[in-house]
């Protein structure tokens, strides 16, 4: 059966939950196929898929598209799909009805906005109107000019008592959870404890309630650059390269297709063709 938010919160602390992003119907597929719990469909999107420098030009419309997809192939699994830059930041209303499109668009089970107490409100209305939330403290990729670059966050008093702050005001929102990416993990373990929502962590450690990653990053299949927190459980990258090399060989010595992969035709039926 597809697991609820309910679900999670009633789990925080009895067990740690996994979560991948994907962006298309067979990757979702095989991750459900695989077991983990949550997919998140990310405005990483911007980067991984449609070739942008950053999820700033990612639209709704992107993400609808996308997310779609990704329920399609995943049918039974925890959705969570991310709202992207300046579809939830304007008003309250923006944000409601855009968490409203995205869920009876896609078919997903919650929707992901960054940012902390600034957004609360937000938050809120959104929950109220029945729509589960992830928050996101911590690196916020919206964000990145403001925080002038994608760097580790928490790292001083100030930063780190704000971040604390703004995980216990998203709580009482509504969050039902919050992804930490890229701070310390000492903090990762502060707010885990501090909260009643679970945590996902990004780069914050092993103590949060649950980890993500970008499937794309924790199966090598860039050729880029690969962040500190992303371990690489295989290589896919130089396994299509190598595949498409040979792909290309073959057709240019004319080994393939061969007899196997041709369909035949009957003799007496070509002779009549004119």
């Amino acid at each position: 059966m597809k697991k609820t938010a309910n679900y999670f919160l009633e789990n925080k602390g009895k067990r740690r939950f996994s979560m991948l992003t994907a962006y298309d119907c067979m990757t979702a597929h095989t991750i459900e196929e695989a077991g983990v719990d949550m997919i998140l469909v990310g405005d990483s999107l911007g980067n991984t898929v449609l070739g942008y420098e950053n999820t700033l030009a990612v639209t709704v419309e992107d993400m609808i598209h996308h997310g779609a997809a990704v329920c399609r192939g995943a049918k039974e699994s925890f959705v969570v799909v991310d709202m992207p830059f300046m579809s939830y930041q304007p008003s309250v209303y923006d944000a409601v009805v855009n968490a409203g499109r995205i869920v009876k668009e896609t078919n997903c089970q919650a929707v992901k906005l960054e940012g902390g107490v600034e957004y609360a409100d937000r938050i809120k209305a959104i929950v109220d109107a029945g729509i589960p939330v992830v928050a996101h403290l911590g690196l916020t990729p919206q964000s990145f000019n403001t925080l002038g670059g994608y760097k580790v966050q928490g790292k001083t008093v100030e930063v780190a008592q704000k971040l604390l702050n703004d995980a216990k005001v998203v709580a009482e929102a509504g969050a039902f959870a919050i992804t930490l990416e890229c701070i310390p993990a000492p903090l990762a373990k502060m707010v885990t404890e501090s909260v009643n929502a679970i945590t996902i962590g990004i780069g914050a450690g092993k103590y949060c309630d649950a980890q993500v990653l970008v499937w794309q990053d924790m199966t090598g299949y860039g050729d880029g650059f690969t962040p500190k927190f992303v371990k690489k459980y295989a290589n896919t990258h130089d396994i299509l390269l190598e595949a498409f090399k040979e792909y290309k060989k073959e057709v240019e010595e004319q080994t393939f297709p061969t007899a196997d992969h041709t369909f035949a035709m009957d003799e007496e039926v070509l002779e009549k063709l004119y």
